[in-house]
């Protein structure tokens, strides 16, 4: 049987110019092209979980706007069971992205708004919903209290425990005690253990580190090369699979995380977990954007039967 997957996170609206530069101060200047789309770590995982067959339910905080109805109708799409506090006196959460023309290189403003304010009381009154799951998924975008404690609170009941810790961050023994497992990239990696990962052996030491101050296990994303899975002095490393070139690799962390959690959800071996993972990124990264890059189950599945 498929066990509940809930995720805590958050969403914001990607609002992304391109141009030529910035416009300097009292200036305005003319773009070459805007998109605008949905966005935010929490999100991102959760829509990619649906879309894998999981089933899913977000825990957040939204204000009462245009935004919001962008986030509800995506999850709709998607499959996922929002569990929104609606906040009225905050509004949902955007992202200005500064793309220049000639480099492709950004520049990005986050406001949060209401996903700022995701609180323990706003966990709390969700303890049951988490007590029920069979994963439970965080990462770093919003307070870290309400993190850590959706963590300890799944921990209590038994649920298996994913953070996914990015933004990168400062974080507590204490509070990797609470991971099961911990899927940092190579830079998350190393702001947490000190381990520049260049290499195999590297996200090796940088995981042995992390289990050192206290998590079950550690899965270093490794971009091109794949992911390493570490525990208990044993690695198991996947390499990356992608079906066409690589276009838009936005939001493959996040493809990642989700079929990962879908894959545990249904009981599935570490090693079909990682496989199954790195599919879900694979499909990802050929397709431009985020969410809206997430493959359907059918089409992961045709890509680990090798269609």
């Amino acid at each position: 049987m498929t066990q509940k997957i809930v995720i805590l996170g958050i969403f914001v609206a990607d609002a992304a110019y391109r141009a030529e530069r910035l416009p300097r101060l009292g200036e305005t200047i003319l773009g070459q092209h805007f998109m605008l789309g949905p966005g935010g770590k929490g999100s991102n995982q959760s829509v990619a979980a649906a879309r894998a067959g999981g089933d899913v339910h977000i825990i957040t905080r939204l204000g009462r706007d245009a935004f919001a109805d962008m986030a509800r109708d995506l999850w709709r799409g998607a499959g996922v069971t929002p569990e929104v506090t609606e906040d009225p006196e905050s509004y949902t959460g955007s992202a200005f992205i500064f793309l220049e023309a000639a480099t492709g290189q950004n520049a990005i403003i986050v406001a949060q708004g209401a996903a700022a304010r995701i609180s323990v009381a706003d966990v709390e009154a969700r303890r049951a919903l988490i007590e029920s799951a069979g994963i439970f998924v965080t990462q770093l975008e919003q307070p870290l209290d309400a993190a850590e404690h959706g963590l300890r609170l799944a921990r209590a009941a038994g649920v298996r425990t994913i953070l996914n810790p990015a933004p990168a961050a400062a974080l507590s023994d204490g509070l990797l005690g609470l991971c099961d497992l911990i899927t940092p990239n190579e830079s998350e990696a190393e702001g947490l253990t000190g381990v520049s990962v260049s290499s195999l052996a590297d996200a090796e030491a940088a995981a042995d580190r992390l289990m050192q101050r206290g998590v079950g296990a550690a899965i270093i994303t490794l971009g091109a090369k794949g992911v390493l899975y570490r525990k208990d002095g044993q690695s198991l490393h996947v390499p990356a699979r992608a079906p066409g070139p690589v276009v838009d690799t936005t939001g493959a962390g996040d493809a990642f995380n989700g079929g990962l959690a879908v894959a545990l959800a249904e009981g599935a071996s570490m090693e079909q977990a990682l496989r199954f993972g790195t599919a879900v990124a694979g499909i990802s990264v050929t397709r431009h954007g985020a969410a809206s890059a997430m493959p359907t189950r059918a089409e992961v599945e045709a890509l680990l039967r090798g269609a």
